[in-house]
């Protein structure tokens, strides 16, 4: 991609994520997720009826009189985008891909933080963290995550969810909200324990992004299907509502696996078809059920 095809594509989708911000996600991004809680802000004389937890001990007995603490809310957030850039992400039945679903994402994510003052940070993933940006604040700096992820050729095309959920947990150290944009296409059996190790730590958001073609193949015959992470090929048959009832029920037993997962774990989790042209639609919906769990 040359310079000036690369502008275009970063412009289009800041256009794009940006109008979907003003008119309606932002305003679900800031009701849904809330800041660290409430940071100290200054001592007080105290009044009859305050809280007797909130009395500074120290201060009361340098001075001589009761003094409360003083709290305000914290509502500035630590966002984090982990994108998956693995070999599966590249499929893609309709007019883009996954990985493109999840540069769209990463730009939506980003200018809602940027809208709402929070900061916001990029890791770029395969089987291992091939890319990572630190949380910063502005426009600016969401451009450039926008850039990153546009740019970036992994070097492996292989997945471990494992290593990425590592990584934040080894680089953040207080929480954040974390949003984990892939396919899922890796064995559970390998995630679960840093999932489950992540999400005790960190506000964890999941976003599957799937496609069709890759539940529902068409009778198309004699094929050769090929794993785009390990490039092991196999040919089938089609035509055989066999074969594909028993592809199709694979792959549903696998999304049964992944759902019970994010339930025993707690964690609210999206599913975006990339093959869908509105990705906007299903991300608010689970905003606004977000919004109605959480109170």
């Amino acid at each position: 991609m040359n310079a000036r095809e690369l502008i275009r594509r970063i412009r289009r989708i800041e256009i794009t994520t940006r109008r979907a911000v003003e008119d309606s996600l932002g305003g679900q991004y800031h009701s849904v997720f809330k800041g660290r809680g409430m940071d100290f802000h200054d001592v007080r004389a105290y009044s009859p009826g305050d809280e007797v937890r909130a009395i500074d001990w120290n201060v009361s007995a340098r001075t001589g009189q009761l003094h409360v603490k003083r709290f305000v809310e914290e509502r500035e957030l630590t966002v984090m985008v982990l994108c998956d850039l693995s070999g599966s992400t590249d499929f893609g039945s309709g007019e883009r891909t996954k990985a493109e679903v999840a540069a769209e994402i990463a730009a939506l994510l980003a200018f809602s933080a940027v809208q709402n003052g929070d900061r916001v940070g990029l890791c770029l993933f395969t089987d291992e963290v091939e890319k990572f940006v630190p949380p910063r604040k502005g426009r600016r700096h969401a451009l450039r995550l926008v850039s990153e992820i546009l740019q970036f050729r992994p070097r492996s095309r292989r997945t471990d969810l494992g290593a990425a959920l590592t990584q934040l947990r080894r680089a953040m150290h207080r929480r954040c909200v974390a949003f984990v944009l892939s396919d899922f296409l890796d064995d559970e059996a390998r995630f679960e324990r840093p999932l489950r190790i992540a999400a005790r730590k960190h506000d964890l958001v999941p976003i599957r992004i799937e496609d069709r073609l890759e539940r529902t193949l068409p009778p198309a015959g004699l094929a050769l299907l090929e794993d785009s992470e390990t490039g092991a090929t196999v040919r089938v048959d089609l035509s055989d509502p066999r074969v594909r009832d028993r592809l199709s029920t694979g792959s549903d037993a696998a999304e049964q696996r992944l759902t019970r997962l994010f339930a025993r774990l707690d964690l609210d989790h999206a599913r975006v078809r990339a093959d869908d042209a509105d990705y906007v639609g299903p991300l608010l919906a689970f905003f606004q059920a977000r919004a109605r769990r959480h109170g």
